[in-house]
């Protein structure tokens, strides 16, 4: 399989980009800076600087068309600038989805955050401070923005708030999943999953829990069809 994964510096996407080379997949991995190279090539997985903020769809059509699947796992940190956000988050996740359909890759592969329907019509929820707010409206958009784009086969994966633990391959994966937390490496096995077998026009929630990846995955409704 050949895989292009856009914010491939990322905490998760250097675990998926580790896991699909080492099994021997080819990953091209759009970076925004020469300085990330190193990381990139250590992990076995071949660098493209591209500013996702800057490029135009032409020139990230012609990164993404040598993929079986694309995977858009960049994002702007909460405490970012509004401006960001929406560069990063919407903007950038929008882009990949044009440049795919212009390179005819339907596959695609989008990490977005648990808890973005809970801002869903201008609602405000309880406990949630200004910076994560605005990081969740962007992640929404972002999911808006690529819905629309009927092109690409889009299947959303929704994790809950990433931790640095190590994975523990024990999960709790569906439509809904609990408020919780779940480590970048259990993210990063679900994604290499669902890259194997994706589930087109579906939102997946992803916490930790008890079920072996495997097991939760197998569980999940078979999709009508898979284009």
């Amino acid at each position: 399989m050949r895989v292009v994964i856009a914010g491939a510096h990322g905490r998760v996407a250097r675990r998926l980009g580790r896991l699909l080379s080492e099994r021997g997949d080819s990953v091209i991995g759009i970076i925004r800076t020469a300085e990330q190279e190193t990381d990139l090539h250590a992990d076995g997985v071949e660098p493209v600087v591209l500013d996702l903020e800057r490029t135009t769809v032409d020139d990230l059509a012609s990164v993404v068309v040598v993929a079986d699947a694309v995977v858009f796992a960049a994002g702007a940190p909460p405490e970012s600038a509004h401006h960001h956000k929406d560069a990063v988050d919407r903007a950038a996740a929008v882009l990949l989805a044009d440049a795919a359909e212009q390179a005819a890759i339907r596959p695609y592969l989008m990490m977005s955050s648990m808890g973005v329907e809970t801002v869903a019509d201008g609602r405000i929820p309880e406990g949630v401070d200004d910076e994560y707010l605005e990081y969740l409206r962007a992640k929404l958009a972002s999911e808006e923005g690529v819905w629309a784009r009927p092109a690409v086969d889009v299947t959303m994966l929704r994790p809950g708030r990433l931790t640095d633990d190590r994975g523990t391959g024990l999960v709790t994966l569906g439509r809904r999943a609990p408020e919780g937390t779940v480590s970048r490496d259990d993210v990063a096995a679900v994604m290499m999953r669902l890259l194997d077998e994706p589930r087109p026009g579906t939102v997946l929630e992803l916490v930790s829990g008890s079920t072996p990846i495997d097991q939760a995955f197998d569980a999940l409704p078979r999709p009508a069809s898979i284009s």
